[in-house]
């Protein structure tokens, strides 16, 4: 069981929860990037790298036998912050379809590069499957 943590008086966030508080068998993804299964880029476009990295994350939750649901943090890495804010839409379109409305507590940071030349964006997570 995942409970979603708000304090009182502070107003709602948009697209994520402020903390978390869950019971269960620990499931950390690694940070995924926007490559395939076989390690290939198939774009340099944020968004579709995000779209990859998001099922990247649902196979390995999948993996576990766990899904976007048990999803408890994320947190997510892009190269070019300006870029991450200018299509947040797009990138809220995408991620509702591939994780749904499920919103764990997040962090997104800035980083000058990712290990992968290529790569605009990393995210990891850590998930919590009932027990």
């Amino acid at each position: 069981m995942m409970k979603l943590l708000q304090p009182d008086g502070w107003a709602p966030p948009r697209g994520y929860a402020n903390g978390v508080m869950a019971r269960g068998a620990l499931i950390f993804v690694g940070g995924q990037i926007g490559w395939n299964a076989q390690q290939q880029f198939e774009s340099d476009d944020f968004i579709a790298q995000t779209r990859q990295a998001l099922q990247n994350i649902l196979a390995v939750l999948q993996a576990g036998g766990a899904g976007p649901e048990h999803m408890a943090r994320m947190t997510w890495y892009v190269v070019d912050r300006v870029e991450y804010i200018a299509r947040l839409k797009e990138l809220g379109t995408v991620y509702r379809e591939v994780m749904g409305k499920n919103f764990p507590a997040m962090t997104c940071v800035e980083v000058s590069a990712l290990v992968e030349e290529r790569a605009r964006i990393e995210i990891e997570v850590t998930a919590v499957l009932p027990d």
